[in-house]
């Protein structure tokens, strides 16, 4: 699929508490989904653009909800976009649950609570897929911005890999710690020991 290649985008200025920024509506070719990037900065033909791919999770980013660190590592790739003056936030819709969509992520969230399972295995019991996120239109859309490369605002090396299939360089991946609260504990332990992700584990008391 051409890199370039966007069914539809359309621009606006939009004015946050974090400063301006140009928003940047998208709709994708693959999985005709509409979604959004926040642009700070000339981005096209730069360098090492601080970039946080950012998974929907309406619980987490619009809720506040402290079981996950989503809506903290949000807020903190804002902050650092706008400490830099330079950086793009790319809002994946459709990625709620890592995927499986909103219905079914309450329902593991439910198994959670009740049978005492994790965010993997409350999943596969229920016979979901443990990922099954696309980021594809986070590599199109910052192909269509014409960044050269990114600096990877993410604990997650499997996002590297997939932006990397799908012609993006990644010149580094920096961490975005969120704060470690008994509510995000174990979600925590389970992303660094079932899921590879990059957490430090003295950073990870007993609750």
């Amino acid at each position: 699929m051409d890199h370039d290649a966007l069914d539809g985008a359309a621009e606006a200025e939009l004015a946050t508490r974090w400063g301006p920024f140009r928003l940047v509506a998208f709709r994708d070719p693959a999985d005709r989904t509409d979604h959004m990037a926040l642009v700070r900065g000339s981005v096209r033909d730069r360098d090492e653009v601080p970039v946080r791919v950012h998974s929907e999770c309406l619980t987490g980013d619009v809720f506040g909800a402290l079981r996950c660190e989503c809506g903290d590592q949000l807020t903190a790739a804002l902050d650092t976009v706008a400490a830099a003056g330079l950086g793009v936030i790319v809002y994946l819709r459709g990625h709620e649950g890592r995927g499986i969509g909103l219905l079914d992520k309450v329902r593991t969230l439910a198994l959670q609570d009740g049978a005492g399972l994790d965010t993997v295995d409350s999943a596969t019991a229920l016979g979901l897929p443990v990922d099954v996120r696309d980021y594809g239109p986070a590599a199109r859309v910052l192909h269509h911005l014409g960044v050269r490369s990114v600096r990877l605002l993410s604990n997650n090396p499997d996002k590297v890999r997939a932006l990397k299939e799908h012609g993006v360089r990644v010149a580094a991946r920096e961490r975005l710690l969120a704060p470690v609260r008994p509510e995000n504990l174990p979600y925590l332990r389970a992303k660094r020991e079932r899921l590879g992700h990059d957490l430090p584990a003295p950073d990870l008391p007993d609750a």
